[in-house]
């Protein structure tokens, strides 16, 4: 999937709180101007390959990074990580997990199906923005992707 226009951030989140954390603390840092929010796994693999017309695919938008939450209704974050590194059209799109969950097991198996960073939520605003916008930061100023 490449295409002229793009959304910076893929957010894959089904918690509102964590959502209006996430947007506010991009937004500080000036990081939001491009933010698609999926609710669930589900809207997330809609997104890339769904058989409905999604207006964004439509016109060839792709994100510089996903950031997925693991706990999903619908489908889970590891089937989400494990369909986008498993389609080429997908596979060199950097996801991060953005999850609660600081399970050995969950940690491995992110890792096992292509996860390119693994980042345990912190509790309070503060660091949980600041987690975020370093994220942010690192993912769509400093690293270099393939084009």
């Amino acid at each position: 999937m490449t295409g002229h226009s793009e959304v910076e951030i893929l957010l894959v989140e089904d918690n509102p709180s964590d959502v209006e954390l996430t947007l506010r603390a991009l937004k500080a840092r000036n990081l939001a101007n491009q933010v698609f929010v999926a609710r669930d796994g589900a809207e997330a693999l809609e997104f890339f390959f769904g058989e409905q017309s999604h207006p964004l695919r439509e016109i060839g938008v792709t994100p510089r990074v996903i950031l997925l939450d693991l706990k999903l209704p619908k489908v889970d974050g590891l089937e989400v990580l494990r369909r986008l590194k498993n389609d080429e059209r997908t596979r060199a799109l950097p996801v991060v997990v953005l999850t609660s969950s600081k399970e050995e097991p969950d940690i491995a198996a992110a890792y096992r199906l292509g996860a390119n960073s693994y980042i345990v939520k912190p509790v309070d605003f503060e660091s949980f923005a600041r987690a975020v916008s370093e994220v942010g930061l690192y993912w769509l100023l400093l690293n270099e992707q393939p084009r």
